[in-house]
C-alpha cells in the first residue's frame, strides 16, 4: 500500500438517484415518499430556458418545506452549467435561502477543476455570510470529452467533493457516438462502448476518496436494459444509478444491494481470518477457496454497504 493515501470523502448511500425537474412541484413529494436513497432537484436539463426562475423558487420552497432528512433521502440540486448565466443565482439564491436544507450540489458538464472551484468558492462565502454549519457536498457531473481527460485533476479539485457521475448521454454527443438511445448499448459495437469511460471514472473516484455514480438509462419501458447497465456498473465498483423514471428506483435498489447470500459469505470470510489470525496464520481456507488479507478488504466492503442500507 502506498504511503500517500487520500481520506474517503463522506460516504452516504446511493444506490438509487431520481432526477426531478424543478418546473414540476407536484413530483417533490412523491420522490420523498418513494423508496430512493437519493433525489436531485433539477434546474438544468429537464427545466426549459423559460421556465428557469420559477423552478428555482419551486426548489428552494421544496427544500424548505419537504423533510427530505427525515425521510430517509440525501437531498441535491443540479444547477445549471457555469457556460450559463442561470447558475449564479442557481448558487446565490438556493444556499443563501435554503443551503441549511440541503447536502450536495451537482455541477453538470464538469470539464475542468477549476469549474468545481468556482463553486466551492461560491458556497463557501455563503455558507460564512449566513453562518451555516452544515458543510454543503459538492458532486461533479463528468458528460463530456473535456471532462473525462481531465477527470483526475477534477477528483482533486476540492474538499467539497463527493462523488462524480458518468453523464452518458451528453458523453455520447461529446464523442460524436452514433447513437440516440441514452445509456443503451450499440449493436455495431462488440461488448459495451461505454466501459471504457466508466472503468476510467471510477479509477479517479476509488483513487481519491470519491463516490463513483452511473448515470440515466434513458428508455424507461426497457427494465431489462436498465439492469444490465446497473449490472455492468455494479461490476465495476459502482455505488448506484441514477433513475429517470420513478419504476428505475426499485431495479436500481435491488441491483446495488449485495445479496443475502453475498452477505452471509462475507461475515464468515472474516470470521475465518479471525480463527486463523489467531492461530498466528495470514490465510485460510473457506468453501474450499483460498482467502487472506485482500479478501477481508473485499468483504468488509461488502459488510458495510450492507450495514448502510440497514440503518438507512
Amino acid at each position: 500500500m502506498s504511503h500517500t493515501r487520500y481520506a474517503p470523502a463522506r460516504q452516504r448511500l446511493q444506490r438509487s438517484e431520481l432526477a426531478v425537474p424543478g418546473s414540476t412541484p407536484a413530483l417533490f413529494e412523491k420522490a420523498a415518499a418513494s423508496d430512493v436513497d437519493y433525489v436531485f432537484l433539477d434546474l438544468e436539463d429537464a427545466v426549459a430556458p423559460g421556465d428557469k426562475v420559477q423552478a428555482r423558487l419551486n426548489v428552494i420552497e421544496g427544500l424548505r418545506d419537504i423533510d427530505w432528512r427525515g425521510l430517509g433521502k440525501t437531498i441535491s440540486v443540479r444547477i445549471n452549467g457555469i457556460d450559463t448565466h442561470y447558475m449564479y443565482r442557481d448558487v446565490v439564491d438556493v444556499v443563501e435561502q435554503a443551503g441549511e436544507h440541503l447536502d450536495t450540489i451537482l455541477i453538470p458538464k464538469v470539464g475542468v477543476a477549476a469549474d468545481v472551484y468556482m463553486v466551492d468558492a461560491m458556497v463557501s462565502q455563503i455558507e460564512e455570510a449566513c453562518g451555516l454549519t452544515e458543510k454543503i457536498g459538492i458532486e461533479a457531473l463528468i458528460e463530456t470529452t473535456l471532462g473525462m481527460a481531465n477527470v483526475e485533476s477534477i477528483a482533486v479539485s476540492s474538499p467539497r467533493l463527493e462523488a462524480m457521475h458518468f453523464g452518458v448521454a451528453d458523453y455520447a454527443a461529446s464523442c460524436r457516438a452514433r447513437t440516440t438511445n441514452a445509456g443503451g448499448l450499440h449493436p455495431d459495437y462488440p461488448g459495451d462502448q461505454w466501459h471504457q469511460a466508466l472503468s476510467r471514472m471510477l479509477v479517479a473516484c476509488r483513487a481519491y476518496g470519491l463516490r463513483p455514480i452511473d448515470g440515466p438509462f434513458g428508455d424507461f419501458n426497457d427494465p431489462d436494459g436498465y439492469i444490465d447497465g446497473a449490472r455492468r456498473a455494479a461490476a465495476l465498483g459502482y455505488e448506484g444509478k441514477w433513475a429517470i423514471h420513478p419504476s428505475q428506483v426499485a431495479l436500481a435498489n435491488e441491483v446495488f444491494s449485495p445479496p443475502v447470500a453475498e452477505v452471509d459469505r462475507a461475515h464468515r470470510i472474516l470470521v475465518a481470518l479471525e480463527e486463523a489470525a489467531a492461530e498466528g496464520r495470514g490465510a485460510a481456507q473457506l468453501d474450499g477457496r483460498m482467502i487472506d488479507a485482500a479478501s477481508a478488504r473485499m468483504a468488509e466492503n461488502v459488510v458495510a454497504q450492507a450495514a448502510a442500507i440497514e440503518n438507512k
